[in-house]
Protein backbone atom coordinates (compact mmCIF):
# COMPACT_ATOMS: atom_id res chain seq x y z
CA UNK A 1 0.00 0.00 0.00
CA UNK A 2 1.26 3.47 -0.81
CA UNK A 3 0.54 7.09 -0.15
CA UNK A 4 -1.45 9.44 -2.34
CA UNK A 5 -2.21 13.14 -2.37
CA UNK A 6 -5.71 13.97 -3.54
CA UNK A 7 -6.91 17.32 -4.86
CA UNK A 8 -10.43 17.85 -3.51
CA UNK A 9 -11.60 14.24 -3.46
CA UNK A 10 -13.22 14.98 -0.11
CA UNK A 11 -16.37 12.89 -0.18
CA UNK A 12 -16.31 10.00 2.31
CA UNK A 13 -17.37 7.47 -0.36
CA UNK A 14 -14.46 8.46 -2.59
CA UNK A 15 -12.02 8.06 0.27
CA UNK A 16 -13.50 4.66 1.09
CA UNK A 17 -13.14 3.47 -2.51
CA UNK A 18 -9.51 4.53 -2.62
CA UNK A 19 -8.72 2.84 0.69
CA UNK A 20 -10.32 -0.35 -0.57
CA UNK A 21 -7.96 -0.13 -3.56
CA UNK A 22 -5.00 0.03 -1.18
CA UNK A 23 -4.45 3.80 -1.24
CA UNK A 24 -4.17 5.80 1.98
CA UNK A 25 -5.10 9.32 0.85
CA UNK A 26 -3.95 12.71 2.11
CA UNK A 27 -6.00 15.69 0.90
CA UNK A 28 -4.34 18.64 -0.80
CA UNK A 29 -6.22 21.53 -2.44
CA UNK A 30 -5.04 22.62 -5.89
CA UNK A 31 -4.39 26.30 -6.51
CA UNK A 32 -6.21 26.70 -9.81
CA UNK A 33 -9.13 28.75 -11.09
CA UNK A 34 -11.40 26.13 -12.65
CA UNK A 35 -13.57 28.69 -14.41
CA UNK A 36 -10.48 30.36 -15.91
CA UNK A 37 -9.09 27.02 -17.09
CA UNK A 38 -12.40 26.15 -18.75
CA UNK A 39 -12.77 29.61 -20.31
CA UNK A 40 -9.23 29.53 -21.73
CA UNK A 41 -9.83 26.12 -23.27
CA UNK A 42 -13.14 27.28 -24.76
CA UNK A 43 -11.46 30.38 -26.23
CA UNK A 44 -8.76 28.27 -27.86
CA UNK A 45 -11.32 25.77 -29.14
CA UNK A 46 -13.70 28.46 -30.37
CA UNK A 47 -16.55 27.01 -28.33
CA UNK A 48 -17.33 25.20 -25.10
CA UNK A 49 -15.76 21.79 -24.55
CA UNK A 50 -18.05 18.76 -24.32
CA UNK A 51 -18.39 17.50 -20.73
CA UNK A 52 -16.20 14.42 -21.24
CA UNK A 53 -13.31 16.65 -22.36
CA UNK A 54 -13.91 19.32 -19.74
CA UNK A 55 -13.86 16.95 -16.75
CA UNK A 56 -10.57 15.48 -17.94
CA UNK A 57 -9.07 18.92 -18.54
CA UNK A 58 -9.93 20.04 -15.00
CA UNK A 59 -8.83 16.76 -13.43
CA UNK A 60 -5.45 17.06 -15.15
CA UNK A 61 -5.07 20.69 -14.09
CA UNK A 62 -5.78 19.81 -10.44
CA UNK A 63 -3.44 16.83 -10.34
CA UNK A 64 -0.65 18.64 -12.18
CA UNK A 65 -0.79 21.59 -9.80
CA UNK A 66 -0.54 19.40 -6.70
CA UNK A 67 2.16 17.19 -8.24
CA UNK A 68 4.28 20.22 -9.14
CA UNK A 69 3.97 21.76 -5.68
CA UNK A 70 4.72 18.43 -4.01
CA UNK A 71 7.92 18.04 -6.01
CA UNK A 72 9.03 21.45 -4.74
CA UNK A 73 7.76 21.27 -1.15
CA UNK A 74 8.31 17.57 -0.41
CA UNK A 75 11.19 16.44 -2.67
CA UNK A 76 11.23 13.03 -0.99
CA UNK A 77 7.56 12.28 -1.74
CA UNK A 78 7.16 8.87 -3.38
CA UNK A 79 3.57 8.11 -4.34
CA UNK A 80 0.70 9.12 -6.58
CA UNK A 81 -1.35 12.28 -7.00
CA UNK A 82 -4.99 11.83 -8.01
CA UNK A 83 -7.09 14.60 -9.51
CA UNK A 84 -10.76 14.25 -10.33
CA UNK A 85 -13.63 16.27 -11.69
CA UNK A 86 -17.29 15.51 -12.38
CA UNK A 87 -20.12 17.18 -14.26
CA UNK A 88 -23.74 16.27 -14.85
CA UNK A 89 -25.42 16.66 -18.24
CA UNK A 90 -29.21 16.89 -18.48
CA UNK A 91 -31.42 18.23 -21.23
CA UNK A 92 -28.55 19.67 -23.24
CA UNK A 93 -27.10 21.55 -20.27
CA UNK A 94 -23.99 20.72 -18.25
CA UNK A 95 -23.99 21.26 -14.49
CA UNK A 96 -21.19 21.46 -11.98
CA UNK A 97 -21.76 22.29 -8.31
CA UNK A 98 -24.82 24.46 -7.56
CA UNK A 99 -23.26 26.24 -4.51
CA UNK A 100 -26.55 27.96 -3.54
CA UNK A 101 -29.77 26.53 -2.12
CA UNK A 102 -31.81 28.31 -4.76
CA UNK A 103 -29.86 26.75 -7.63
CA UNK A 104 -29.89 23.29 -6.02
CA UNK A 105 -33.67 23.50 -5.59
CA UNK A 106 -34.16 24.57 -9.19
CA UNK A 107 -32.03 21.70 -10.46
CA UNK A 108 -33.87 19.09 -8.42
CA UNK A 109 -37.21 20.35 -9.66
CA UNK A 110 -35.85 19.93 -13.18
CA UNK A 111 -34.15 16.55 -12.58
CA UNK A 112 -36.95 14.59 -10.91
CA UNK A 113 -38.43 12.04 -13.28
CA UNK A 114 -35.63 12.49 -15.81
CA UNK A 115 -32.35 10.81 -16.76
CA UNK A 116 -28.99 12.53 -17.11
CA UNK A 117 -25.35 11.56 -17.62
CA UNK A 118 -22.68 11.94 -14.93
CA UNK A 119 -19.22 12.43 -16.47
CA UNK A 120 -16.09 11.84 -14.38
CA UNK A 121 -12.50 12.57 -15.37
CA UNK A 122 -9.43 11.27 -13.55
CA UNK A 123 -5.76 12.14 -13.75
CA UNK A 124 -3.11 10.24 -11.80
CA UNK A 125 0.52 11.34 -11.55
CA UNK A 126 3.16 8.88 -10.35
CA UNK A 127 5.63 11.05 -8.45
CA UNK A 128 9.08 9.58 -7.79
CA UNK A 129 12.05 11.47 -6.29
CA UNK A 130 14.54 12.46 -8.95
CA UNK A 131 12.31 11.50 -11.88
CA UNK A 132 9.80 13.29 -14.07
CA UNK A 133 6.17 12.54 -13.06
CA UNK A 134 4.27 10.01 -15.18
CA UNK A 135 0.58 10.57 -15.89
CA UNK A 136 -2.35 8.27 -16.62
CA UNK A 137 -5.87 9.49 -17.40
CA UNK A 138 -9.37 8.08 -17.75
CA UNK A 139 -12.88 9.33 -18.44
CA UNK A 140 -16.07 7.46 -17.54
CA UNK A 141 -19.80 8.12 -17.70
CA UNK A 142 -22.93 6.66 -16.14
CA UNK A 143 -26.59 7.53 -16.56
CA UNK A 144 -28.68 8.45 -13.53
CA UNK A 145 -32.50 8.32 -13.44
CA UNK A 146 -34.27 10.28 -10.70
CA UNK A 147 -37.55 9.31 -9.07
CA UNK A 148 -40.55 11.13 -10.47
CA UNK A 149 -42.39 11.29 -7.14
CA UNK A 150 -39.85 13.42 -5.22
CA UNK A 151 -41.98 16.11 -3.57
CA UNK A 152 -41.14 19.78 -3.16
CA UNK A 153 -40.98 19.20 0.60
CA UNK A 154 -38.43 16.42 0.15
CA UNK A 155 -36.36 18.61 -2.15
CA UNK A 156 -36.45 21.43 0.40
CA UNK A 157 -35.37 19.10 3.21
CA UNK A 158 -32.55 17.61 1.13
CA UNK A 159 -31.28 21.03 0.09
CA UNK A 160 -31.46 22.21 3.72
CA UNK A 161 -29.12 19.35 4.68
CA UNK A 162 -26.40 21.15 2.69
CA UNK A 163 -25.26 17.98 0.95
CA UNK A 164 -26.23 18.86 -2.64
CA UNK A 165 -24.63 22.32 -2.64
CA UNK A 166 -21.05 21.20 -3.24
CA UNK A 167 -21.36 18.13 -5.45
CA UNK A 168 -21.62 17.92 -9.23
CA UNK A 169 -25.24 17.73 -10.33
CA UNK A 170 -26.52 18.58 -6.82
CA UNK A 171 -26.90 14.93 -5.80
CA UNK A 172 -25.11 11.97 -4.27
CA UNK A 173 -25.80 8.31 -4.93
CA UNK A 174 -24.09 7.03 -1.80
CA UNK A 175 -25.60 9.24 0.91
CA UNK A 176 -28.76 11.30 1.51
CA UNK A 177 -29.53 11.71 -2.20
CA UNK A 178 -29.51 7.99 -2.88
CA UNK A 179 -33.18 7.29 -2.03
CA UNK A 180 -34.28 9.76 -4.71
CA UNK A 181 -32.48 7.88 -7.50
CA UNK A 182 -34.39 5.14 -9.31
CA UNK A 183 -31.63 3.74 -11.51
CA UNK A 184 -27.93 3.96 -12.34
CA UNK A 185 -26.68 2.50 -15.61
CA UNK A 186 -22.92 2.09 -15.53
CA UNK A 187 -20.29 1.74 -12.82
CA UNK A 188 -21.74 3.22 -9.58
CA UNK A 189 -18.26 4.36 -8.54
CA UNK A 190 -18.29 6.64 -11.59
CA UNK A 191 -21.28 8.46 -10.11
CA UNK A 192 -19.38 8.79 -6.83
CA UNK A 193 -16.67 10.49 -8.89
CA UNK A 194 -13.89 7.98 -8.30
CA UNK A 195 -13.97 5.01 -10.69
CA UNK A 196 -12.34 2.30 -8.61
CA UNK A 197 -11.64 -0.03 -11.53
CA UNK A 198 -9.40 2.56 -13.20
CA UNK A 199 -7.34 3.08 -10.05
CA UNK A 200 -7.00 -0.66 -9.48
CA UNK A 201 -5.73 -1.12 -13.04
CA UNK A 202 -3.16 1.66 -12.66
CA UNK A 203 -1.86 0.31 -9.37
CA UNK A 204 -1.57 -3.22 -10.79
CA UNK A 205 0.41 -1.97 -13.78
CA UNK A 206 3.93 -2.37 -12.42
CA UNK A 207 5.48 -0.89 -15.56
CA UNK A 208 3.64 2.37 -14.93
CA UNK A 209 3.31 2.50 -11.15
CA UNK A 210 6.38 0.65 -9.90
CA UNK A 211 6.99 0.09 -6.18
CA UNK A 212 5.72 2.74 -3.77
CA UNK A 213 7.28 3.27 -0.37
CA UNK A 214 4.91 3.72 2.59
CA UNK A 215 3.01 1.94 5.32
CA UNK A 216 -0.21 0.02 5.21
CA UNK A 217 -3.60 0.84 6.63
CA UNK A 218 -6.85 -1.06 6.90
CA UNK A 219 -9.60 -0.13 4.46
CA UNK A 220 -12.26 2.11 5.97
CA UNK A 221 -15.62 0.55 5.19
CA UNK A 222 -17.65 2.68 7.57
CA UNK A 223 -20.71 4.57 6.36
CA UNK A 224 -22.28 7.28 8.46
CA UNK A 225 -25.24 9.28 7.25
CA UNK A 226 -28.17 11.02 8.89
CA UNK A 227 -31.57 11.86 7.50
CA UNK A 228 -33.94 14.55 8.67
CA UNK A 229 -37.18 16.01 7.44
CA UNK A 230 -39.68 14.57 4.96
CA UNK A 231 -37.22 12.17 3.30
CA UNK A 232 -36.41 10.25 6.50
CA UNK A 233 -38.99 7.48 5.93
CA UNK A 234 -37.88 6.99 2.34
CA UNK A 235 -34.28 6.63 3.48
CA UNK A 236 -35.24 4.06 6.11
CA UNK A 237 -36.87 1.96 3.42
CA UNK A 238 -33.81 2.27 1.19
CA UNK A 239 -31.50 1.03 3.96
CA UNK A 240 -33.75 -1.81 5.14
Amino acid sequence: MGHARLPRLHLPARLMLLRQAGIEPVLRSPDIDEDAVAADAAARRGGELPPEELVLLLARAKAADVAERLSAEEPGFDGIVIGGDSMFALGGRVYGKPYTAEEATRRWQEMRGHTGILHSGHSVFRVTPGQDPREATAVAAASVTFAADVSDAEIAAYVASGEPLHVAGAFTVDSLGGPFIDRVDGDPSTVVGCRSRSFAAWLQNSAWCGPISGTGARPDRSHDATATGPFRSRRRQALA
